[in-house]
């Protein structure tokens, strides 16, 4: 018993630690590290079509070794440029909404972050799925709060929308910290709507979908198989396996 106990311990810790290590921070403060776009969103003026996509990048500072930040990003049919929703804890304690818009361009550098795309929706029917995205937006239930752990924070936010217009098939990042925050609901479906997910105040639970594969999630932390796109699913490290590619 003390062996298994050992083993699952060092499965949640061993993996921090090399995130940890391979963290770098530099010399730059953080707020003066690189914001400037990362050249994967499509350009307006040559793309008519409607585009909604969603981005993760690592978080500001030590919170980087545990965890991503993630954030929406639309365009309209026609539309001359985009919107970027996403919920930032800076200034909430001071009165700021949690619920920012436009902080940045839509594929930005988070910090020196470069964001990986999770999802990539153009065209046909995608004016649609904006709508019900910024519908879900407005009723979003923690517009004015921001915890950094267990949540709601940005992941928190993500998960949301992801829940409320399950059209979108997404599926966030394993290291997407407060994407199980569920408030006072203990059950739910999970954020790709293709499956069920149990959290207890995003501290502790688990998610079986057809798209997340199978997640425990201990303090947070997640540990899980990704089936569809075969790999093991650590924290802080995130993917080890195929990689996901963006839907």
């Amino acid at each position: 018993m003390m062996n298994k106990a050992l083993l699952l311990a060092a499965l949640f810790t061993l993996p921090l630690g090399v995130s940890a290590a391979t963290l770098r921070d530099g010399d730059v403060p953080w707020f003066m590290r690189r914001q400037d776009s990362s050249n994967q969103a499509p350009d307006p003026a040559a793309t008519p079509e409607a585009v909604l996509q969603v981005y993760a990048a690592r978080a500001v500072g030590w919170r980087g070794v545990f965890a991503v930040h993630t954030w929406i990003a639309v365009k309209p049919t026609g539309a001359p440029r985009y919107t970027r929703y996403e919920v930032i804890g800076f200034g909430v304690q001071n009165g700021l909404p949690a619920i920012r818009i436009d902080r940045m361009g839509p594929d930005n550098y988070w910090f020196g972050a470069r964001p990986a795309l999770l999802l990539d929706r153009r065209g046909a029917g995608v004016d649609e799925l904006i709508g019900q995205v910024q519908g879900a937006i407005k009723s979003y239930p923690w517009p004015d709060s921001y915890t950094t752990w267990p949540g709601p924070n940005s992941n928190t936010f993500t998960a949301w929308i992801a829940r409320q217009v399950p059209e979108l098939r997404l599926t966030l990042p394993s290291t997407a910290i407060g994407k199980d925050y569920l408030g006072l609901v203990p059950v739910a479906r999970a954020a790709s709507g293709t499956g069920v997910q149990f959290s207890l105040l995003g501290i502790a639970g688990a998610t079986l979908a057809l798209d997340e594969g199978v997640e425990v999630n201990v303090l947070g932390l997640v540990v899980g198989l990704d089936l569809k796109a075969p790999a093991l699913l650590l924290p802080g490290i995130g993917r080890v396996g195929v990689p996901r590619q963006p839907e």
